[in-house]
């Protein structure tokens, strides 16, 4: 079966959706004043939006772990090395030639909360990035090089 992650809400993004919420309510509760009432209610206005847009974390489907994701770009010369580094070992990836080409695109989901990682390598085709390896499952430990 074929693991696929969808984007979900963190915890973070709706503390920082409802601090923003509250915060404009109390203005526009407080203050009498025109002008601080407007920043309430951008406050308000702005908190209700994140809410509603804002998904910073992935959920892996069928599960209830939610992943963090990191994107790691590469040259195109540089695919098989990484592919090969991909199925056995991904911390002997040489980060020295990261970000020399956008050609080659490693993705890592992560989650320290379970000690799992995701990595999955794809290739730029005009307009968009598929995909060139399936998905490797490894530890954290493994791919805590690529992480920092």
């Amino acid at each position: 079966m074929e693991k696929e992650f969808s984007r979900v809400r963190s915890a973070q993004d709706i503390v920082i959706s409802l601090i923003l919420v509250v915060a404009g309510g109390i203005l526009v509760a407080l203050h009498p004043s025109a002008s601080v009432n407007i920043l309430g209610f951008f406050m308000i206005f702005a908190g209700l939006i994140l809410l509603l847009v804002m998904k910073t974390s992935y959920k892996l489907q069928g599960t209830k772990d939610t992943y963090k994701k990191k994107e790691i770009f590469f040259a195109q010369s540089k695919r098989d090395s990484l592919t090969a580094s991909l199925t056995s070992d991904p911390s002997a990836i040489d980060l020295a030639e990261e970000n020399k080409g956008n050609g080659a695109r490693v993705d890592i989901f992560y989650s320290r909360k379970n000690g799992k990682a995701y990595c999955r390598l794809y290739e730029y085709i005009p307009y968009r990035y598929e995909p060139c390896t399936p998905y490797y499952e490894h530890s954290i430990e493994k791919v805590e090089k690529l992480l920092k």
